[in-house]
């Protein structure tokens, strides 16, 4: 996972193996990046998947909706991540991977997603599965994320899919955190969310 604050003047990126830090010498070159340019560079990316992905999908008139860390980033201040979680509609998602494999992405199918690959990026896409998110796609709504216009989750919805995620113990500890630490970031810009969180998890955040 790659997080970086963007209003931060100093940018420091982490993944699971490394730390970069980029000099103040380099943050005049990064301010004139465009948020596309950015999370590219940030991605070592030779090819927009993202792009590629969000052209599949119109090509395909596939109905989705964008969830996850990158859904967060619409509501709140943005962070940029290295993970696109998307749901695709359950009529449409095997044409969605058939067009992405015509596309060079790289195709592992697991219980309840199934994760995209460009060897041309270190972006990493997946489609989830399982059919509670179904119904966030009905009410999802266009905005625009670091340069790019996809149809996104509403926010309650955004919330939700979180929540599913943090509450899911069979997740990696380090998803989970990043799950409550996206839940936080929205509760913190929207209070009023945090009657929508189940009891024990209200209690656990007080703590925080």
């Amino acid at each position: 996972m790659v997080i970086v604050r963007l209003s931060l003047k100093l940018y420091i990126i982490w993944t699971d193996i490394r730390f970069v830090i980029l000099s103040c010498n380099h943050i005049k070159k990064v301010s004139n990046m465009t948020g596309k340019q950015f999370l590219n560079a940030v991605a070592n990316g030779q090819s927009d998947i993202i792009q590629i992905l969000l052209d599949i999908l119109t090509e395909t008139s596939s109905a989705y909706c964008v969830i996850g860390g990158l859904a967060v980033n619409a509501y709140v201040e943005p962070l940029v991540s290295l993970d696109l979680d998307i749901v695709v509609a359950i009529k449409d998602i095997e044409v969605t991977i058939n067009f992405a494999e015509k596309r060079g992405l790289k195709v592992e199918k697991f219980e309840h997603s199934v994760n995209l690959k460009s060897f041309n990026s270190d972006l990493r896409i997946q489609l989830q599965t399982d059919h509670r998110y179904q119904e966030f796609i009905p009410r999802a709504e266009l905005k625009e994320i670091l340069g790019y216009k996809m149809m996104v989750a509403v926010l309650e919805d955004v919330l939700q899919g979180k929540v599913w995620a943090y509450m899911d113990h069979t997740r990696r500890k380090s998803k989970r955190q990043k799950d409550l630490a996206d839940i936080m970031r929205l509760i913190e810009s929207y209070p009023y969310l945090n009657a929508r969180l189940p009891s024990k998890l209200q209690e656990e955040l007080k703590d925080k």
